[in-house]
């Protein structure tokens, strides 16, 4: 059994996620908070494809559940995980003065603590069992500029790509490899509730004059944990259609 662990795992990217892995072979422990039902019907779709699922109430800055958590998916799958994808991730939207430190501390718990926390927690038995692995952080377009009213969202993601270099350099030597897939605008039920037409607004923006979809953030995922990717490692994949690669421009294109 090739063992996978999603984080986040019925979020709308992360069941794109654990249904992509799941085709590739995998395996897959997922995470939730509070979503049974949907986490239920995750599972139900990776059986479906002939492999298997484990779905647990995880709270991704939790320093006591996560290792518990993933103690429990290794002895479920008998064997340290092969990947890990840290998704769990939550934001505010409030200016830098109205920002609240209790929503500063909750994002930082999610984003920052909770990709810590389990890289740490999978990275431990996969060199305890002497195995290879791929962890693969999701970052976002924010960890190249910033974005307004985003403040916490913004530095908890230009974190996790400092932490995927740091992570890479000291776990490189075990042969764990670690990068971040780093999204730009992608049509989910959370974008989706920030404008009225994201898709309208998005797509002029970006030079394939289109939003992503989750599936968009699959592929890029897949890449990273498999062997096309064996020596890569510390880098960070922008799934952006171009968007952060273009300076602001007045000019017609």
């Amino acid at each position: 059994m090739a063992l996978a662990v999603v984080t986040a795992g019925t979020s709308a990217i992360g069941r794109h996620l654990v249904v992509a892995l799941a085709r590739a072979g995998h395996d897959v422990a997922l995470t939730h908070l509070g979503s049974a039902d949907l986490a239920a019907r995750v599972v139900a779709e990776v059986e479906a494809l002939g492999r298997h699922a484990l779905a647990v109430e995880v709270d991704a800055g939790d320093e006591v559940a996560v290792p518990a958590f993933h103690a429990q998916a290794a002895d479920w799958a008998g064997a340290a995980p092969a990947v890990l994808v840290n998704n769990a991730g939550i934001q505010t939207w409030a200016a830098l003065m109205d920002l609240r430190a209790d929503q500063w501390d909750a994002v930082m718990r999610t984003n920052l603590r909770g990709t810590f926390l389990n890289t740490q927690a999978a990275a431990r038995l996969m060199i305890a069992g002497g195995m290879a692995g791929s962890i693969v952080n999701l970052g976002s377009g924010c960890n190249k500029v910033a974005f307004p009213r985003l403040v916490d969202y913004t530095a908890s993601k230009g974190g996790i790509e400092q932490f995927t270099k740091a992570a890479a350099s000291e776990l490189g030597p075990h042969g764990i490899r670690v990068n971040c897939v780093a999204p730009g605008a992608i049509a989910t039920e959370r974008t989706a509730a920030e404008a009225g037409d994201y898709a309208g607004q998005w797509s002029p923006l970006t030079p394939l004059r289109r939003v992503g979809t989750p599936e968009d953030i699959a592929g890029p995922v897949l890449f990273f944990c498999s062997p096309a990717a064996g020596f890569v490692t510390g880098q960070t994949l922008w799934v952006d259609g171009g968007v952060f690669s273009q300076a602001p421009w007045p000019y017609e294109t």
